[in-house]
């Protein structure tokens, strides 16, 4: 019999997460204060975040213990299943044998509520009565109203407005568990009313709804902001999705040769590849190979300079050293809401520019055709966002059948599609296009990037 799923007892469910910044190779480039330029300090950080998520940020402790309030919940759902893609593989006619780890069972549908849960329990820990946060594709934003919802902490979530108009049944989730959903850019803050000033049409981006968020938060009193990804503390809280992996892929008898992922600011994969790659670091897998897979209208591993940039569209934030397209990048109307972002996570980046993972840009509409060929073969239908490291993953399979070569490959899935299938309706009926990469507008928007010393 051909097993095709390998669960975890619940027993047996990782207990802690794990922190890569010991075992770097070389230290994350300090985070700097945008007024002062120097290295930010956690009292710098206070107005927004709680102090233990704070704490996190920064923390030399190889492993974090998950609270228990937070493993309870995280019970609910967790361990999610790794699968073996027998039938893919079938139908790819390839030696390649792919796994695949689906974080799509969670409420909701997506691995946001890894780090949704955690941040609302330390917030709620810490008297926070109030969490202001933005989406992009509504997977975030889903994430922490059910978060809220459960720890009893109100939400508001700010979408970015083309993803609010593509995807309305995302903000009825959001509402469904209590939250507030406005589009962004919206008249409720300074950055919005001015973009809207310049642009009443405009798509708005991830960039622009952290700055509207990150106002709000530290213009009100008891009000915290979150983050659904790119900062330390959220890819620590996702590294379960890759502790749990490890003790599954020893069930199947099997390591990954590769490991895909796509990346937007980075927490889904990074939660998946960060358990992994010490062993790369280590020596002990130094041929692992890990490829990050990004839009190729948003490709900021792939096209942008590494250098300081601010998070959001205002500069209301730290500056963070990432691979970046400039903080005035307003990203085309790609599907894949949740990979529109102007930046990439610190850690990937310092990871990607040390040559230890690798970076691919694809167009949109083959990454829908490897969702349906994905779809049409394991049954699930796929978010737009790991459409794109299936598609990837697909390639490497198709290679292995090219050489002969029986690789393993592991691919990181974000997510279900069950809210994006008017997007899949716009590629079955030819409406879907895909997007050039806007080098006029990356050219403008690098312009106005910071200027600040190069560490």
């Amino acid at each position: 019999m051909e097993r095709t799923q390998y669960f975890l007892d619940q027993k047996k469910m990782p207990t802690h997460w794990y922190n890569i910044l010991p075992d770097l190779p070389e230290p994350l480039p300090p985070v700097l204060h945008p007024g002062t330029g120097k290295p930010v300090t956690p009292d710098d950080l206070t107005p927004i975040f709680p102090m233990a998520l704070i704490q996190q940020e920064f923390s030399p402790e190889r492993y974090i213990e998950i609270p228990e309030e937070v493993q309870s919940i995280y019970r609910t759902w967790r361990p999610t299943v790794l699968h073996r893609a027998y039938r893919l593989e079938k139908d790819l006619d390839t030696p390649a044998k792919i796994f695949f780890k689906y974080e799509g069972t969670s409420q909701a549908g997506s691995h946001k509520p890894n780090t949704a849960l955690a941040q609302c329990y330390y917030n709620k820990m810490e008297g926070t009565k109030r969490i202001v946060t933005e989406t992009g594709a509504g997977q975030w934003g889903s994430a922490l109203s059910m978060a809220g919802a459960m720890f009893g902490v109100e939400i508001k979530v700010y979408m970015v407005r083309i993803s609010y108009d593509q995807k309305p049944y995302r903000r009825i989730l959001m509402e469904t568990w209590g939250a507030t959903c406005v589009p962004s850019p919206s008249k409720n803050t300074k950055a919005g009313r001015r973009v809207l000033a310049e642009d009443p049409d405009c798509p708005g981006s991830l960039g622009l709804a952290i700055s509207e968020a990150v106002e709000e938060a530290a213009s009100q009193e008891e009000t915290k902001y979150s983050l659904g990804s790119v900062l330390n503390h959220v890819m620590l809280h996702q590294t379960i999705i890759g502790e749990e992996t490890r003790m599954q892929m020893e069930m199947a008898d099997a390591y990954p040769d590769i490991i895909v992922g796509n990346v937007g600011g980075g927490s889904n994969f990074a939660g998946q590849f960060l358990p992994w790659i010490r062993d790369k670091i280590s020596g002990k897998k130094p041929d692992l190979r890990i490829i990050c897979v990004e839009p190729e209208a948003c490709p900021s591993l792939t096209k942008g300079p590494y250098t300081y940039d601010f998070g959001d569209e205002a500069g209301l934030t730290p500056l963070l050293k990432m691979y970046t397209l400039g903080h005035k990048f307003i990203p085309p109307p790609v599907h894949a809401g949740g990979l529109r972002y102007h930046g990439m996570s610190p850690i990937i980046c310092h990871l990607y520019n040390m040559g230890l993972v690798e970076a691919k840009a694809v167009a949109q509409l083959p990454t829908f055709e490897a969702g349906i060929k994905f779809a049409r073969t394991e049954g699930i239908i796929s978010a737009p966002e790991p459409c794109h490291n299936l598609k990837v993953a697909i390639d490497e399979a198709l290679h292995c059948k090219e050489t002969g070569e029986a690789k393993t490959i592991l691919i990181a899935h974000s997510g279900h599609g069950h809210f994006d299938l008017t997007s899949y309706e716009a590629y079955l009926q030819g409406r879907l296009k895909n997007y050039a990469y806007p080098e006029e507008e990356v050219k403008k928007s690098l312009a106005s990037l910071p200027k600040v010393p190069q560490t």
